[in-house]
């Protein structure tokens, strides 16, 4: 089963320390290796995007940064575990790493 993990996290202004980026390299290099993590991304500060929304068919446009949230998309992975039980290790090992925030976890379709 696929799942996305949407991770949510307070806004920072500044990239990742190089002692983060050692720690998640890792991880990530493992969980590759396992065939537990299929994709990820970090995101950049929300003043760098934007949310687009379309309503009757009309689209309106708001740039960053979205000071009214709380916690914005600090990136995401894409995960293959064998039930939600085991994405949900998946994602409370992930969040050791953080030390702070949360996952949001889907499970994706499966068109085949």
């Amino acid at each position: 089963m696929r799942f996305l993990s949407i991770y949510k996290s307070p806004e920072r202004d500044t990239p990742p320390t190089p002692e983060e980026m050692a720690s998640m390299g890792k991880l990530i290099e493992e969980w590759m290796k396992a065939g537990k993590l299929l994709g990820t991304e970090g995101c950049m500060p929300s003043a760098l995007g934007a949310r687009v929304r379309v309503e009757n068919g009309a689209f309106t446009v708001k740039d960053g940064p979205f000071t009214e949230a709380k916690e914005v998309v600090g990136g995401f992975a894409i995960l293959d575990a064998p039930s939600k039980e085991a994405a949900i290790e998946y994602v409370k090992e992930f969040l050791k790493h953080t030390g702070v925030g949360e996952c949001e976890l889907r499970q994706l379709y499966d068109m085949g």
